[in-house]
């Protein structure tokens, strides 16, 4: 049986992340809010947080299956799936084999959960999944990341190490 959370290939993935994102929040925000009144938000949000690190992982997995590859420069070749319709504005710090290292000045997915009225819940819903889709397509590739715009920063400082502890 396929898993209903990883898109297969050619289907969900025509159109943008971005519009993606914001069709799961226009969904799942009010699912959490109503949840969250009745068994409280502290609980309901954690869980949704595992719940999308969990989906994460798994489409990180299918995404290196699908290419065939789970190195770097497959990697960096992918991002084009979150950069699509300007979503992301990037500055790449370094690439080589074993980085991937890049600075996002422009996060339209911030802009988007701040519009719908949401801000919490963009760091739950989508900043979220970056450490676990790493994890997914390639355990190996150590990812840091030490501020969002969605939190507020100037910029997403996005690290990914190959190889080093």
């Amino acid at each position: 049986m396929a898993d209903p959370t990883v898109p297969p290939p050619d289907t969900l993935n025509e159109i943008g992340v971005l519009k993606r994102r914001e069709i799961e929040a226009r969904i799942v925000a009010p699912l959490i809010e109503r949840f969250a009144a009745e068994f409280g938000r502290e609980r309901v949000v954690e869980l949704a947080r595992e719940v999308v690190v969990d989906v994460a992982r798994r489409q990180g997995a299918e995404f290196s299956r699908q290419v065939g590859a789970d190195d770097l420069d497959t990697f960096a070749a992918g991002l084009e799936m979150w950069t699509r319709e300007d979503a992301l504005r990037i500055e790449v710090v370094e690439k080589s084999d074993t980085t991937l290292a890049f600075d996002v000045t422009r996060c339209r997915y911030a802009e988007m959960y701040r519009a719908l009225g949401v801000p919490e819940l963009g760091e739950v819903l989508s900043c979220n999944r970056d450490g676990s889709m790493i994890e997914g397509f390639n355990g190996s590739i150590r990812f840091t990341r030490t501020q969002t715009i969605m939190q507020g920063a100037s910029h997403c400082d996005f690290r990914y190490t190959l190889g080093e502890d």
